[in-house]
């Protein structure tokens, strides 16, 4: 009887601290603000309007070894184990004729230092490393500073 006695009362604790955090936190976020804004997980808000990419202007490297940004619209492009859009204008063949940038000579290199006929399995996925250079600002405040910052003159 007191076992039951002991388990009844801590249950109805359990369910008045339940309550009690119910009252506390009626959003039910916790107080936590993602980058969405506070709002539930459950909730579909407006989508943000899309970024502009800047074609006449290319914004410079922010950091020693950064990937080239793109400074073209990749909506659309499919990069995956049967195609690669980017190397349609990009590969050593195609670059000359299309006006583009060729693929790094790195590209071409396995693990070992090999240099293979085409572009190496593990730089095949360009989207990985390379992302559309865009006007945007940061999604959350920081004190980065740019690579030049660095330098001594």
């Amino acid at each position: 009887m007191k076992k039951l006695l002991v388990a009844i009362l801590s249950l109805s604790a359990l369910l008045v601290g339940v309550a009690q955090a119910e009252l506390n936190n009626p959003g039910g976020i916790g107080g936590v603000e993602s980058l969405r804004g506070a709002s539930e997980l459950e909730d579909t808000r407006p989508a943000d309007d899309f970024k502009k990419y800047p074609r006449d202007q290319v914004i410079e490297s922010d950091y020693v070894y950064q990937p080239p940004l793109i400074p073209h619209q990749i909506r659309g492009y499919e990069v995956s184990l049967n195609a690669n859009k980017c190397l349609a204008c990009h590969s050593w063949k195609n670059a000359k004729e299309m006006g583009a940038t060729k693929v790094s000579v790195t590209h071409y290199q396995n693990r070992e230092d090999a240099v293979l006929a085409d572009v190496s399995p593990r730089r095949y996925f360009c989207l990985q490393c390379h992302v559309p250079q865009a006007d945007a600002k940061p999604l959350i405040q920081n004190d980065f500073k740019r690579v030049d910052s660095l330098r001594t003159e």
